[in-house]
């Protein structure tokens, strides 16, 4: 079935493989080169949807808020729990290490940490992480899969080696990063092309796969990720305006769609060319199907505005629509 399409793979210390196959969202000339079409994944992400065991799979929301400090909420951050341990991360925002300790999560059971992009509130708590995990007894290495970087922002690799390089800002916890340094674990940066329109999957072990395609969030490279995890799919958009219009595809037959409500309807100027509307949201959830919709990354400006926002959702989306608070756990819908 992917035959076709560039693979590549990162080992890690435990002796597995994440794998990784890119393919083109675009369904321009498909059917004339044998490629999967959008019309494709949508048809069978809404099939495979259907094997979801949502009694294996829980999320968690570590943060529900944006960049502010005065909105009461930890910046943004999500936890999926599997088989009743913390196996993902999705993005690490300020404040979220604090709801992971209130979470009862332990770092030793995760396997993978996924970032939308590189801006504070999405990735400023990994320091703290990686500083509390020297005292748990941890020993697998921790992949940590975001965009590749440009003018503005380094690449996920460039990232960790300023962070915890010899000479970066934390170098006295370098021996996490680099080889020839002992330690109990590595970091494992795995840049994601932020090229529009391609979607990366990544095999994170037998029953965990993980996809991401790149979003449009002004300048800033940027992903949106799916997480497959016992049959259930959650996607997430991270931060972005949908200008590439390539959520719908990802999310489609989604069991939860974790969407950022960060701008109200009506929004203009530099806020609207980084976030979508509800509008666009409510779009993106009735064109995926997605089982439920849940509200995250609530900034001051779209606070109190709930009624207007869901209205404006409904008008596209009849589905179930959540707004998040931070610690709160929602279990995919049965079917």
């Amino acid at each position: 079935m992917f035959s076709n399409n560039r693979q590549w793979r990162l080992k890690n210390a435990a002796g597995t493989w994440l794998l990784a196959l890119t393919l083109p969202l675009s369904a321009q000339g498909a059917a004339d080169k044998g490629k999967i079409t959008a019309a494709d994944i949508v048809a069978a992400d809404i099939a495979a949807a259907n094997q979801c065991d949502a009694k294996r799979v829980k999320l968690q929301v570590l943060g529900s808020g944006g960049p502010e400090l005065d909105d009461r909420r930890a910046s943004s951050g999500y936890l999926i729990w599997m088989d009743g341990k913390a196996r993902l991360l999705v993005d690490i925002g300020s404040g979220s290490m604090l709801n992971f300790e209130r979470s009862g999560a332990r770092i030793e059971d995760l396997q993978a940490l996924l970032l939308s992009h590189l801006h504070v509130d999405h990735s400023a708590d990994l320091p703290a992480l990686v500083k509390a995990a020297f005292f748990t007894p941890r020993q697998q290495d921790l992949p940590v899969l975001g965009p590749s970087g440009n003018y503005l922002m380094p690449s996920t690799s460039d990232w960790l080696t300023q962070l915890f390089s010899p000479q970066g800002a934390y170098r006295y916890l370098s021996e996490y990063l680099v080889a020839e340094q002992r330690s109990s674990f590595k970091l494992i940066p795995q840049n994601i092309p932020a090229k529009p329109r391609q979607v990366s999957e990544y095999r994170i072990n037998d029953q965990i796969s993980v996809a991401a395609v790149p979003v449009h969030h002004g300048p800033i490279p940027a992903l949106a990720w799916q997480v497959r995890a016992a049959g259930c799919k959650l996607t997430f958009s991270g931060d972005m305006s949908n200008r590439y219009q390539t959520l719908a595809g990802l999310a489609a037959g989604s069991d939860i769609l974790v969407a950022h409500n960060a701008v109200p309807a009506g929004a203009r100027g530099v806020a609207r060319g980084l976030h979508m509307t509800p509008d666009e949201i409510g779009s993106i959830a009735g064109h995926a199907q997605v089982k439920l919709l849940l509200l995250s990354h609530r900034m001051k400006r779209t606070l109190g505005q709930e009624a207007d926002t869901q209205t404006a959702i409904q008008a596209r989306y009849n589905g179930d629509i959540r707004f998040a608070d931070d610690l709160q756990q929602f279990v995919p819908p049965g079917r």
